[in-house]
């Protein structure tokens, strides 16, 4: 596989950050451009950064004394640098659609961690497991865009990759009815508890817009390519509450389902234990050898032992049994920094450059 040259854009936030680091030492990416803010441009790296910098490793290296360039006024310099760009910019989402589409437009694929485009119908929101073949749907994008490399592919919400690679195996039972509480971590706010003191001991029952989210996207996950978009499916029915709890990073997950066809207990943990998607086959780099991981203790999976499983880039399931109401209820664990933003991206880059939307 060749080295692509890539650019970080919004490089300074906590997810450009946890883009940085895995990006160091990645086989197949060189990062060769860093883009943020106009207040960020023009200085070294690691002095627009100053204290704002929270991962457990150091600035990298090969990055700390890289000029930053300015995220919107350089947008064709940057196309002129690089093979494509990871995009986790801070703006209102108006301003992050038509950023998006500027850079698409000037012939570089985005790979995005916003939220801004995860509606609009021709662009892919892959989990690289479970649905690689809406990739099918960029060449219609291309075409809307007038671009012939250029194109946007976005992740999915962070609290999704807990629940949905959990449930999409299962839907060869007919998965139809869903109720899921979220347990999720202050990093998925952009915080630690040093910014976020209010947390500390604390448990707040809302996050503005992450309900929605987490009924609405599993929708186009499930969903098929239709001529020139991507048709949402009807089924299952979501629905969803959200939490943010004293946990630095991790979103857990508290899953009741109800299947046309229930399996047994067997069935689903056959299920689970043999799972692999397009990005295990494709032997990813990123990709997990084990994408989902049971645990039979009772009192596991835990967010602070089980969060890092494979890098990150795994799901922990555990406390499978039946339920009074639903089918069965079980939870489920992902690291949100890592499988559910900056890595699940890169994940997502890799499959992209592995089919050949990247050449």
């Amino acid at each position: 596989m060749k080295k692509y040259k890539v650019g970080i854009i919004g490089a300074t936030g906590m997810v450009g950050q946890r883009f940085a680091t895995i990006l160091e030492n990645h086989p197949w990416f060189e990062v060769v451009v860093l883009a943020a803010s106009p207040r960020s441009a023009g200085k070294k790296y690691k002095d627009a950064l100053g204290s704002k910098w929270v991962m457990d490793t150091p600035v990298p290296a090969s990055m700390a004394d890289m000029i930053v360039k300015d995220a919107t006024a350089d947008v064709e310099k940057i196309a002129s640098m690089v093979d494509f760009v990871f995009c986790a910019v801070d703006m209102k989402k108006d301003e992050i659609k038509a950023l998006e589409e500027r850079y698409a437009k000037a012939e570089c694929p985005v790979v995005s961690n916003n939220s801004a485009h995860r509606g609009t119908p021709d662009v892919p929101m892959i989990v690289p497991e479970l649905n690689a073949d809406h990739v099918k749907v960029i060449p219609a994008q291309r075409k809307r865009l007038g671009t012939k490399r250029g194109f946007i592919a976005v992740k999915s919400n962070c609290s999704l990759q807990s629940y949905v690679p959990a449930l999409f195996p299962l839907s060869k039972f007919g998965v139809e009815d869903v109720l899921v509480c979220t347990y999720q971590a202050i990093s998925g706010a952009g915080k630690t508890f040093d910014t976020w003191p209010e947390m500390v001991d604390n448990v707040i029952p809302y996050i503005g817009g992450e309900e929605e989210k987490s009924e609405q996207e599993p929708l186009k996950i499930w969903g098929k390519v239709e001529g020139d978009k991507i048709v949402n499916a009807a089924s299952p029915r979501f629905t969803a509450q959200c939490l943010r709890v004293p946990v630095s990073n991790g979103h857990m997950g508290a899953v009741f389902v109800r299947f046309k066809n229930k399996p047994s207990k067997e069935e689903i943990l056959e299920t689970w234990k043999d799972f692999k998607g397009r990005a295990q086959e494709l032997q990813l780099p990123s990709a997990p050898k084990q994408f989902l991981n049971y645990f039979t203790e009772d009192n596991m999976p835990q967010t602070k032992l089980q969060r890092n499983l494979e890098g990150g880039m795994a799901i922990s399931i555990g406390r499978l049994r039946e339920d009074t109401q639903y089918d069965y209820k079980f939870v489920c664990l992902s690291h949100n920094t890592l499988r559910g933003a900056a890595g699940g991206a890169v994940l997502m880059a890799e499959l992209l450059c592995a089919e050949g939307y990247m050449d």
